[in-house]
Parts: structure tokens; sequence; C-alpha cells
């Protein structure tokens, strides 16, 4: 973080210095894990959680090296003396008062250019590449893994310094006014709204909530910013009447390129960023033809790229959008763009064992519409490969009253893309399991086990060299762990027989 004195951040939090902290105590790091105060200079922030209270870890905190507290309330030492401590009445929302200073003053020192990443799928694939691309363009300053929240942002600030060229955040929610909150810290320059689909549905109280929070990124942008919208999305092309911005357009659709093109001639948009001739490699790998403006005898760039799946075309459409609203040349983004893949961990994360088992693990996050895109990368991998698949697949959260018909649905889907085999992981997805049996998935091809144990001893008793698995749930269930487990299991026994393949 910029270096500030105790005095400057207590004024940017409304906060009161205890007697025992100097206000000229310059802090430079923030933190709100005492396990990850390593530096001189942090300030920890003791913030109330659903497992723990922060300020049962002040000592430890101070210990550690702590210069000093953000509290909600004065605590003090197993001596009595009173932690050198800023009081405050709520510490996450002072997290962001704060943030709101460090971007107020990084960008009084340099020309830095904001941008908000939201949707309902893709948000932190769509960041990796984007903070990829700009970084060969200066210093650049993302997200670490999906801090996307009121907590997560202040800590992707905190990380800018005075010469942060492009900050880019990605901005996640579950209630209306999420988003309008996060843009009110960063004041984003380009927003980009990749889909609108049904994850948080349950708290939101709807798609259509969803929808307008989302949207709640374009409506912070003025009419000097640029929004980035998904034309392919109803819901998200929608979005282009709620915003002062100018809009550019992506789209992997040809009717998409025709529609931009009509609504650049009509003044309803200025840019167009599309993908030409969609198709995979034999890893199921997306490429095609960047092309970016509405004239058709522009010169297209060929990219490849590293992400696997065909879904993942609108959020390197999307990284290849921003980036070009922020500067740069359609060259350099198709060249940076070529061979980019994954960089956060558990999104569609392949591990091709000695054994010849391939696991995929996409479990950090799920909701109906990613469930089924992975599916659908699996099922293709399969025939085109001759494989054996093996859909691994745990509960998806927050889907509130469509819980059951949204599991129901998504085992269906298991059995018309043919997928070999299904196993399904704790109560909460058994719905899954019994839309799977109901659509006529049966004896040896779809399963159910209680927990993560009991399916990786099944999966050790049944997977067979050339097996494709891939393993899916939302984050909260913890099947990535399970995933990471396959990853570098031993060697499974030769089968008797060749694996079973894929129906027909």
């Amino acid at each position: 973080m910029i270096a500030l004195t105790a005095a400057q951040i207590a004024e940017a939090v409304s906060g009161t210095l205890s007697a025992t902290l100097d206000p000229a105590t310059v802090l430079v790091h923030v933190t709100p894990d005492s396990r990850e105060v390593t530096a001189e200079g942090t300030l920890y922030v003791a913030k109330p959680g659903e497992r723990a209270d922060g300020h049962d870890f002040i000592d430890t905190a101070l210990g550690a090296g702590a210069a000093a507290v953000l509290a909600e309330r004065a605590t003090h030492a197993p001596d009595g003396a009173a932690h050198p401590a800023i009081i405050v009445e709520d510490a996450v929302l002072a997290m962001g008062a704060l943030a709101r200073e460090v971007v107020r003053r990084v960008r009084e020192h340099s020309p830095t250019t904001v941008i908000g990443i939201t949707g309902s799928a893709g948000k932190t694939t769509t960041k990796d590449l984007l903070a990829a691309l700009l970084a060969t363009q200066g210093p650049t300053v993302a997200p670490v893994g999906s801090y996307n929240g009121e907590v997560g942002v202040p800590l992707t600030v905190f990380r800018a310094e005075l010469d942060t060229r492009f900050l880019v955040v990605e901005m996640g929610a579950d209630h209306v006014g999420n988003i309008a909150y996060l843009c009110d810290i960063v004041r984003p320059d380009i927003g980009v709204v990749l889909m609108v689909g049904t994850a948080h549905a349950g708290s939101f109280g709807g798609v259509a909530n969803i929808a307008r929070t989302k949207g709640e990124l374009v409506e912070a942008l003025g009419p000097d910013g640029v929004a980035v919208l998904n034309l392919d999305d109803e819901r998200v092309a929608g979005m282009a009447a709620r915003t002062a911005a100018p809009i550019t357009w992506f789209t992997a659709d040809e009717r998409g390129v025709t529609r931009a093109a009509e609504d650049v001639a009509a003044g309803r948009a200025s840019g167009l960023v599309a993908a030409r001739d969609v198709r995979s490699d034999d890893q199921e790998r997306p490429v095609f033809d960047l092309q970016v403006g509405t004239d058709e005898a522009a010169v297209r760039h060929p990219v490849a790229s590293g992400l696997t799946g065909l879904h993942h075309v609108h959020n390197v459409l999307a990284a290849a959008a921003a980036a070009h609203a922020a500067g740069m040349d359609p060259a350099e983004i198709a060249r940076g763009l070529d061979g980019l893949g994954p960089a956060s961990r558990f999104r569609m994360e392949r591990t091709d064992r000695a054994d010849g088992v391939t696991i995929i693990n996409d479990a950090y996050n799920a909701n109906p519409e990613s469930m089924r895109a992975a599916l659908r990368t699996l099922a293709t991998l399969g025939r085109s490969s001759g494989r054996r698949t093996w859909a691994v697949l745990g509960e998806m959260l927050e889907l509130g009253d469509a819980r059951v018909r949204e599991h129901t649905l998504v085992g269906e889907s298991v059995v018309r893309l043919n997928i070999a085999q299904l196993l399904v992981v704790g109560a909460g997805a058994r719905p899954l399991y019994i839309g799977a049996l109901n659509e006529g998935s049966w004896g040896e091809e779809a399963h159910f086990v209680d927990d993560a144990a009991q399916a990786e001893a099944f999966l050790a008793e049944h997977l067979r060299p050339g097996d494709l698995v891939l393993v899916k749930s939302s984050n909260g269930v913890g099947l990535a762990a399970l995933g990471e487990r396959l990853a570098t299991a031993d060697a499974v026994a030769a089968p008797s027989a060749s694996p079973k393949e894929s129906r027909p």
C-alpha cells in the first residue's frame, strides 16, 4: 500500500486514535488475517467474521510485528495497556473508506485507469487474462485469486502503489447494491459485464435482481468511460440503456457482428470486438480470429487460447475489449492472448497423470450455466478422443428455492450429453443424481456418495487408464481438494478390458 500515517488513515476512515498510537506511525501494509502479519508497518484489521472475531487475535498480530490495529472497540494487552489502534464503528466499511482514499491518491499521482469486471461467471478468468495483457503496458494491479467483495476489493486496492497504471478490480455480489458500493470505492473508468446467470439467485431473490445488480457497474460510468458489454447475453445487452458511457460490444455470434455494426453506424455503440470463425483444437481449446471494429475488410488476428472449453471465448473477448478500451493495439492484444492459459487455481485446471487419466478440476465455483459449459467441454473431449468420461459433481450453492429444480436439470443434462459416468457427491447435490436417473441413466452409469472421502475411494476403485474426469462444485463444498488429490494419486491398475467409451 502507499505509505500513510496513522493520522491520515484515521481521517480517511473517520476513526479515533488510541492514546497509545503515535499519529505519525507510518503504515504500508493492511491485512485482516493475523497470520499474514509478516512485515513492519502493517495495519491489522480486527473485523468480526462468521467463525471468529478478529479482535481475539490482536495480541497475536501485534506480537508478529503489526504496528497498529483497525478495530471496532478498544482492547487491551494482558498487562492492561491499551492496544495501539484506530477505532471505527465498522471495520469492513472502514476498509472501503481507506481503499477509496488510496485510489484517490494514486489517481492524483498517476494517469491510472481502473477497470471493473463483473458477471455471474468468468470474472476471475477474464481478470487474469486482462491483467496479463495490461502488465505489458505498465504497472498493473489485479486481485489475488477471486478477491471480489467488500473485503476483497479493498485488499486489491491496498496492493496499488503511486505509479500504478492499471487497476483491475473483480466485482462480485450477492445482494442488490453490492456492485454500486464497490464502484463508489474505485470509481471505474471501464466497466466489463460478462453474463447474467443464476449464481446467488437465492440471496438476490431472482435473476432480474441479479441483472439489476450487475448493471450497477455500467451505471457508475461517466460519459468519458467505456462500457464493455456481452452482446450475446440478452440481459447484459439490455444494460446499454443504463449507462452514459459509450458502448463497446463483444460477440462470438455472426448475428451479433451484424447487429453491432448497425449500432455503431447508428451511433448507439462506439466499438466492436468479435470472434470470427470460432472453433476448437483437439484439446477443446478455443481458436478464432479476433476482429476489432466493424470494418469487414479490417485485419483479423489469429488467437489460439490456452484455456479449456469454448465457453471461454467470451472471457477472452471481454479481456480483449477491455484492453483495447485501455489503449492497447489489436495486434498486441492478439499476440498476448495467444496460448494464454489459466492463472488462478481450479478453473478447468487440467492434469494428465502418468497412467493416462486426465483430471479437470473446475471446482472453484459452480452455477447452472458454468456447470453445463464444463459438462459440454467434457463431452466434446470424450467424443473427439474416444475416452471414457466421468462427471464428479457436488452441490451448487446459493440457488435458493430453485435448488432442487436446477440440480435436477443438470442431472438430465449429464445424460443428454452422453457422459459415460456420473458420480454425485453430497446430500445437497442428490437431486442431480435423481435427475440423471429419471432421464434414463441406469445401472452402472450414475452413482451417489455421501462425501468427498467416499468419492475418492470409489474413484480409486473404478477409474481406468485413459479416463477423463471433471470435478466441479461450488467452492464451499470442497471438491477442489478432492480434485487435487485425484491429480496426484498413484496410477490405477490396467483394465482387464478396454475402458467403457462414451455412449454414441
